[in-house]
């Protein structure tokens, strides 16, 4: 393993340079059968996941799937216990490979902005430069520029304890960017902060990572967020891939249940296929027999339903048992023979609670219950 250059070597280029002869050729980010845990049962469980260049990977979980801890043995933070993990084609983790994460050639921005107490924006921005090799007045000029377009070079001389925790977050990503690493990891970086702020960094982060080219891998557990952010998206499930495609694939054909309930607001409710043509299928909904676009799986008795899939009026009977307004859109809960179905409708409520409109499909997706295998 090559020694470290120390602090300010003027031939350090880049202070995250992998260990190794990179391959450009190469996917940015390979693992292979993965399994990392601490001391007990593995939190991640053999698994397989390949970010090719210039691609944003979102992994899409709840609390305790694997997130976090895929991404830190993805950084070098954790050892592996099983598996290897290639970055631009070169073994950083398992075969008896070790490489420390400043040599790993990623930048990871935290949950938290994890920022230096005693350093200003301005300084925390240059240090990666300054670790490169660049001198201290052209780092505080580059720092400042990206500053600049994160919004918030007017803070540049603020501390953390000065900034807002949006502030703090762009600083982070500033200090990340700063790296120029080809791979960017990001953990939960908009968790903290409300809605607003939220879709502007994810705004940010997206313009800043398009300019570098950079490969990232974006773990969330909101779904909306994934699936705008990413090019393909990764459902963890126990530290398992449940299945991996892309925002449109996961959200309209999920594999099973779980996987649909996770990416977004899902009715089931159990149907019978009586004909199945190559766009429409004849089915038993509740008693009535339809007709209607159905996908999904040969064989499968239950049929997802998206919000949006459905209408109010029709031939299907249902009564509005709820009505949410959300501004631009008003949700309904409608109970019907075959069970509860939501139905999402743009503009303001047009009936109440206790009505009995009817409602249609326009389209339905045929599920599993079970768990299934990682579709791609």
């Amino acid at each position: 393993m090559t020694t470290p250059r120390p602090y300010g070597s003027p031939d350090d280029r880049r202070s995250d340079r992998l260990t190794g002869t990179a391959d450009p050729s190469a996917d940015a980010v390979v693992c292979r059968a993965v399994r990392v845990g601490y001391g007990g049962p593995p939190v991640v469980v053999d698994l397989d996941l390949t970010v090719r260049r210039d691609e944003v990977v979102a992994l899409l979980g709840p609390s305790g799937s694997g997130k976090t801890t895929l991404l830190a043995a993805i950084a070098g933070f954790i050892p592996l216990e099983g598996g290897e993990i290639r970055i631009d084609g070169v073994i950083v983790a398992g075969g008896g490979h070790h490489v420390p994460p400043e040599r790993r050639g990623v930048a990871v921005v935290f949950q938290s902005a994890a920022l230096w107490p005693h350093l200003d924006a301005l300084d925390t921005v240059a240090y990666p430069m300054r670790r490169r090799g660049i001198g201290r007045d052209d780092a505080r000029r580059a720092a400042g520029g990206l500053l600049d377009r994160l919004g918030i070079g007017a803070l540049a001389n603020r501390r953390p304890a000065e900034l807002s925790g949006g502030e703090q977050q762009r600083v982070g990503l500033g200090r990340a960017l700063a790296r120029e690493a080809s791979v960017l990891l990001f953990d939960e970086p908009t968790a903290h902060l409300d809605p607003d702020l939220r879709s502007r960094l994810q705004d940010e982060i997206a313009t800043e990572r398009r300019r570098t080219a950079a490969a990232a891998i974006y773990a969330t557990h909101d779904p909306g967020e994934a699936l705008a952010v990413a090019d393909r998206v990764a459902l963890l499930r126990a530290g398992r891939l449940v299945q991996l495609g892309t925002p449109d694939a996961v959200y309209d054909r999920p594999i099973d249940v779980w996987a649909a309930r996770l990416t977004g607001p899902a009715s089931v409710i159990p149907v019978t296929v009586l004909e199945r043509g190559p766009h429409l299928a004849r089915l038993v909904v509740g008693g009535a027999q339809m007709d209607v676009r159905v996908d999904g799986p040969e064989g499968a008795a239950w049929a997802l339903i998206r919000p949006e899939w459905a209408r109010l009026g029709g031939d299907l009977p249902g009564r509005v048992v709820g009505v949410a307004y959300r501004g631009g859109q008003t949700d309904y809960t409608l109970q019907t023979p075959a069970g509860q179905v939501g139905v999402s409708e743009a503009g303001g409520p047009t009936v109440d609670r206790g009505a009995a409109p009817g409602w249609r499909l326009d389209r339905i997706w045929l599920v599993e219950q079970g768990d299934g295998p990682t579709r791609t």
